[in-house]
């Protein structure tokens, strides 16, 4: 399962980490056991590690999770699993309102687009991929390299639909490992707490501690008809809560970093990339607002991705605020002129990496002449429609089926493919009326950035307004149906040629244009990036080691820090909030507004139970939903956020300040028992 890194690696990482140095998103065959031991006196040996992998979860399309139960239930946080609540939600039956409690297990509905992923074993495939791609450049790079991942996937999963294996690149691509998953797509849900509380405070306090939020949801996995027997591995509730000083660790999927990019990739995200972002994010913010008001319906069906785009958006601008800080560039700058010097003063290190460093400030700058084509078209931020989302898959796979499975686009070869089937076939409801609005917003923008003369909009839009072509499109489009969209599936390119659904002739009708595109950024954006980021990683192996974790790629990593408070503004912020500190912090009126069911139970609550913690653990987004255990490897709590000076952590750690946040295991019981009188779920628990 494990392949050790060499001795002089573990000798450079024991001498780069001083005590307390929590630093650090570790993946699981490299853990810095002993430097935890020498800031903590525990050492987690391999069978601890082992079993923390195995009851550590992925949610596939974002945000982690882990085993609770001896019977496949799932712990993760109300946003991570929101989509499948709203999804099980009507009009007459708000569930993201109202919370649900399945009081049998016959009650336990399943969700229309989970997958959970279980990762069962890593494997070094670096020197096959290197030997495929060597020598080659541009569009023989990226043929190349589609080729041999697709190939090392398809070897892995052997066509079994129930194994997912993903090739990860670690190091920028100085080291290529494949993750071997167990893949879980009959997942149900169990409980969730009204949003209300799951989201006290709302957007201001998102980002913020103290915190007083029940940000979690229970899921449970099945196969074949039953739940999942997961007696071997799973994480138990601790019987205590944390104290501040504790030794907490996270077991999680961080969804990406860029602590090892170059100045000039760091640079192009605070100059282009960031900057647009926030201003198309901010636009839509106010339309779903002001679509908010229409009514109480409007209000439920905008509210998912009204709460996606806030989120976003604050994310993003702390992202922002950390690179225009400029201690991020200095620092990056600092180290890269360190590195660059090393390479130098080596004649064959020159040779074979010296240049790599301009090479990727020359491909950023041809992308940042084609940036805004590629994400408005093939990136389909110009296409804010679910029934599109489903039309363009639909089309394309007729065609990719028929390819040999290491020429089709990665999205559809066979390992990869369950995944999409999954959402092109998810039963969850679709609203014509959000459709229109967030099309025609999505479609303004395409002809705002592309101008109303350019070919591609012209194709788009012909003669009519983005309104005009939004409304045609969603009123005339069958793809809601999920069953309209299998018999498509399943008929492959006869049925897509005879359909004349309006989102499947815009899809066959872009299709080439966006091939086209796709293949350009592939080609001469991804593929050298991909090279050029390889080789200052290997320059980095030969100065220094692999001495240090990998940036974030959406596979699971382990951190460890403590439960510890900070001071910001002059003011001491403890690392604890208690039930009570709810109560005297709602106001009754929305984002502090608490449930009626919290004020009924008020008085059968015990306020001093904790509420929420604050700790040093080094996460980001994805690892929300991340167990926090403990060095038993019980569960103390469940990440849900981090603090604001925690938004800049994508570029580096800041040890003072930054926090992670959780819902403490205490919490957990008492709203159960008190509030909930969740009695299954409770014993459950107890095992």
């Amino acid at each position: 399962m494990r392949f050790a890194r060499a001795a002089l690696a573990l000798a450079l990482l024991l001498a780069a980490l001083p005590a307390g140095a929590e630093e650090g998103m570790w993946t699981t065959d490299a853990f810095p056991a002993d430097a935890v031991n020498a800031a903590y006196g525990f050492r987690p040996d391999q069978a601890w590690l082992d079993h923390v992998q195995l009851s550590s979860l992925r949610l596939a399309r974002g945000c982690s999770a882990a085993f609770v139960s001896p019977f496949g239930l799932v712990q993760t946080n109300h946003h991570c699993a929101a989509s499948c609540i709203e999804q099980l939600s009507t009009a007459g039956r708000d569930l993201i309102a109202a919370g649900f409690y399945a009081r049998e297990a016959k009650d336990e509905v399943r969700c229309p687009d989970v997958e959970v992923n279980q990762l069962v074993a890593i494997s070094d495939v670096t020197a096959r991929v290197k030997q495929a791609v060597a020598g080659k450049d541009g569009p023989d790079f990226a043929a190349a390299m589609k080729a041999v991942r697709a190939a090392i996937a398809k070897e892995c999963s052997g066509n079994d639909a129930a194994l997912r294996c993903d090739g990860v690149d670690l190091y920028h691509g100085g080291i290529y490992h494949l993750y071997k998953y167990r893949r879980y797509q009959d997942v149900r849900l169990v409980f969730a707490p009204e949003k209300a509380i799951a989201f006290f405070g709302g957007d201001p306090d998102n980002f913020e501690f103290p915190r007083y939020d029940l940000d979690v949801t229970y899921l449970r996995v099945y196969a074949d008809g039953a739940p999942l027997d997961t007696r071997a591995n799973y994480l138990r509730y601790a019987a205590h809560d944390v104290a501040p000083g504790d030794l907490v660790f996270t077991s999680g999927h961080p969804g990406s970093t860029n602590r090892l990019d170059t100045v000039a990739q760091l640079a192009f995200r605070r100059d282009v990339s960031l900057p647009r972002e926030l201003f198309e994010q901010s636009e839509l913010r106010g339309i779903l607002t002001e679509f908010r008001t229409k009514g109480d319906e409007q209000a439920r069906i905008a509210a998912g991705l009204l709460f996606g785009v806030e989120n976003g958006l604050k994310a993003g601008k702390g992202r922002f605020a950390a690179l225009l800080d400029g201690a991020v560039m200095t620092r990056r700058a600092e180290a890269e002129a360190k590195l660059r010097a090393a390479v130098a003063a080596d004649p064959q290190l020159q040779a074979q990496y010296g240049g790599a460093w301009d090479g990727i400030a020359r491909v950023l700058h041809r992308y940042r002449a084609m940036r805004d084509r590629y994400v408005f078209t093939e990136g389909g931020e110009g296409f804010r429609s679910r029934p599109f989302g489903h039309a363009k898959p639909l089309v394309r796979h007729a065609a990719e089926r028929t390819k040999p499975d290491e020429e089709r686009l990665r999205e559809h070869t066979e390992a990869n493919f369950p995944i999409l089937r999954q959402s092109i076939l998810s039963r969850a409801p679709i609203y014509p009326e959000l459709e229109k609005l967030t099309l025609t917003f999505s479609l303004t923008k395409l002809r705002e950035t592309l101008g109303p003369d350019d070919p591609f909009v012209r194709k788009v839009l012909g003669q009519k307004s983005p309104a005009q072509r939004a409304a045609e499109l969603v009123d005339g489009t069958r793809l809601a149906d999920p069953e309209v969209r299998r018999q498509l599936l399943d008929g492959g390119q006869a049925s897509i040629d005879a359909s004349d659904d309006p989102m499947i002739l815009l899809a066959r009708e872009l299709d080439g244009d966006l091939r086209a595109l796709r293949k350009d950024y592939e080609d001469n954006v991804e593929a050298p990036l991909t090279k050029y980021s390889g080789e200052i990683a290997a320059a980095s192996f030969k100065v220094y080691g692999t001495s240090t974790y990998p940036d974030a790629t959406f596979t699971l990593r382990l951190s460890y820090g403590a439960v510890k408070g900070y001071r910001d503004g002059g003011k001491d912020i403890a690392p604890l909030t208690r039930i009570g500190g709810a109560f005297d912090r709602a106001t009754g009126l929305d984002p502090f507004r608490l449930p009626d069911s919290w004020i009924t139970a008020r008085a059968s609550l015990d306020p001093d139970t904790p509420f929420d913690f604050a700790t040093t653990n080094d996460v980001v987004g994805g690892n929300s939903g991340s167990p926090v255990i403990d060095r038993a490897g019980e569960v103390v709590g469940v990440i849900f956020d981090g603090n604001i000076h925690s938004l800049g952590a994508g570029f580096g750690y800041e040890a003072e300040k930054s926090r992670a946040i959780a819902v403490a295991v205490g919490a957990l019981r008492e709203t159960l028992a008190k509030i909930y009188r969740a009695d299954r779920l409770i014993e459950e628990l107890r095992q």
